[in-house]
């Protein structure tokens, strides 16, 4: 059975892991499009609760029996090859597919597939062109990697042949993809472990950007992108950037209040409209830019363009504030390469606060080992910071790297095993009108939550 025309041949499909945040929207999508379907996953969450509520049943325990009567096994790259449930699935003959794969043949069959790729700010600008576009009618399904508060979760299903998703690179994964339109935000030193080197990497891009059949939306100031674009003519190319030569560009720029941006939106050197944006930080001036070229390339009508950006407030995990307790704010933010360190924290120490705390949880030791200098540099932006042990993720520590070795590096820096000593160091030296913010790719949001919950019951 080939697997490019397999959601043609079958009706029942059993998703081990359905609850994650990149499954559950993917199996809402289905659900909606007639297909029966089952799940597993021992983890609580939102996206279960989510995917329970259309009466799809799903077990708590991955079991062989869980599989009886699937025609199609969905698990995501986090699922370990021997787990039971797809060892059953060997055994009985039953095709399974990953996830990556999975969204690639879903979105193959939306004819205006739109993938949002780029080393940083994928998740900002994908949710922002979701809500662009319902905010313009055009009613498109979505696979957003955060929480979207407007639509309520990280995945939509609409009624258009519109679908936007975000695009990753990692282990290749967006090479599954063949959309319609593409969106090429930036390209940067990331994912080494993986790649290998940054020509490795834009080389990958260059595969995705020929994999695009109609319109490219690119970073038009980006060297790195430019070397992607090579040989690429058979897609439209549309530029944006802060250079007038692009095709949307920005001019105008002024700061306002708490770090965000108001600026005038340039179609080839003309006003298209007015951006007043109500997240922080210049990098977003790049992802609204991105956002709104996608959307009037859609024929999104101007002042809708300019009233969602305004009203975007951005999604889970990025710089999200979560709470305010006599005067000490506390936020989290996904930041977890230097590039969207030093984004992020240049913002942090723009807004206001009288002084900023950086809880950074440095993510994988290949990651930190290779941009250790880098890490130093965006971590010393802060008045303070305080440093988690290295996250492992999916590594074991061959680079014999330690987060004392980044501390090192930062002036003032200290570092706990534990976040409850990173609450405890940092709630005994914080005064009011200061920022704590918690950031890194992995549970740093944790000692954020720890934090508030400590506040909270002191009130």
């Amino acid at each position: 059975m080939e697997q490019t025309d397999i959601l043609s041949q079958v009706k029942r499909i059993h998703f081990v892991g359905i609850g994650g945040s990149g499954m559950c929207p993917i199996a809402e999508i289905l659900f909606h499009k007639g297909y029966e379907l089952t799940g597993s996953d021992r983890s609580e969450s939102d996206t279960l609760e989510r995917v329970k509520g259309y009466g799809i049943p799903v077990f708590t325990e991955h079991r062989p029996e869980n599989i009886e009567g699937a025609e199609l096994v969905v698990y995501s790259a986090a699922v370990p090859k021997d787990n039971p449930e797809l060892t059953a699935a060997r055994e009985k003959g039953i095709p399974t597919v990953e996830r990556s794969v999975m969204l690639g043949m879903v979105t193959k069959r939306y004819p205006h597939s739109i993938a949002v790729s780029g080393t940083h700010g994928k998740t900002t600008t994908t949710a922002l062109l979701t809500q662009t576009l319902i905010m313009g009618g055009a009613d498109p399904s979505a696979i957003i990697g955060g929480k979207l508060p407007y639509i309520g979760g990280n995945g939509r299903v609409g009624k258009s042949d519109t679908i936007v998703c975000e695009a990753c690179e990692y282990v290749d994964t967006f090479l599954q993809l063949h959309p319609y339109l593409s969106v090429i935000l930036n390209i940067d030193a990331d994912h080494l472990d993986y790649f290998g080197t940054l020509d490795n990497i834009i080389r990958s891009f260059h595969q995705f950007a020929l994999q695009t059949s109609g319109i490219l939306v690119v970073n038009g100031d980006d060297p790195n992108v430019k070397k992607t674009l090579e040989g690429i003519t058979h897609a439209k190319i549309v530029t944006f950037g802060l250079g007038a030569e692009n095709m949307y560009s920005a001019a105008n720029v002024r700061d306002e209040a708490k770090a965000c941006e108001d600026f005038t939106i340039l179609k080839q050197g003309i006003p298209l409209c007015e951006a007043k944006l109500s997240i922080p930080g210049r990098h977003n001036i790049l992802n609204a830019l991105a956002a709104a070229a996608v959307a009037d390339q859609m024929g999104i009508a101007p002042e809708t363009i300019a009233d969602a950006l305004h009203a975007f407030h951005g999604v889970h995990r990025r710089f999200e504030i979560l709470g305010e307790f006599g005067g000490i704010t506390i936020a989290d933010d996904f930041a977890h390469h230097p590039t969207e360190l030093t984004a992020t924290l240049s913002a942090a120490m723009r807004m206001g606060y009288r002084e900023v705390w950086a809880l950074f949880q440095p993510h994988t030791y290949s990651r930190t080992a290779l941009f250790l200098d880098d890490f130093a540099k965006a971590l010393s932006i802060p008045n303070h910071t305080v440093l988690s042990e290295i996250l492992a993720v999916r590594e074991t520590n061959t680079y014999n790297i330690y987060a004392k070795d980044l501390a090192e590096k930062i002036p003032g820096c200290v570092w706990f095993p534990t976040f409850e000593e990173m609450a405890d160091y940092t709630m005994a030296r914080v005064q009011p009108g200061d920022l704590i913010l918690t950031l890194g790719g992995g549970d740093v949001y944790k000692c954020a939550n720890l934090i508030v919950e400590r506040y909270r019951q002191n009130l």
